[in-house]
């Protein structure tokens, strides 16, 4: 009888041992596994905008490559970025887009009005 619960405890002890690796792996890989996201920008979709100069800011979680309108912009380590975009009288489309370093993209676009 020990020596079949002696068995029993050292299958469930691996068991336990080997269910604890994999869910480590899964949340170091869990970034990689899903991809690039964009957070935390600070524009509101729809608004009206009285000034015609938009500080754009946020965050692009993964990311090597940001485009904001068709331009490359810059972002830090962290993914954090931040741009000035001008823009025109009545309806305007602020488009954000993000690449890994796998290929995998993520892409807002924000319509805004300026009065």
């Amino acid at each position: 009888m020990t020596q079949d619960v002696k068995k029993v405890l050292r299958i469930f002890a691996f068991s336990v041992f080997f269910i604890i690796i994999l869910v480590y792996a899964f949340l170091r890989s869990y970034d990689l596994i899903f991809g690039v996201k964009i957070k935390n920008v600070n524009i509101i979709d729809g608004a009206n905008i009285v000034d015609s100069v938009l500080r754009v800011t946020g965050k692009a979680k993964n990311a090597t490559e940001l485009i904001l309108n068709g331009r490359v912009i810059s972002i830090d380590q962290s993914g954090n970025f931040s741009e000035t975009v001008a823009l025109l009288s009545g309806y305007n489309l602020i488009n954000i887009k993000t690449i890994d370093k796998f290929g995998h993209q993520d892409e807002k676009s924000y319509q805004l009005i300026l009065e």
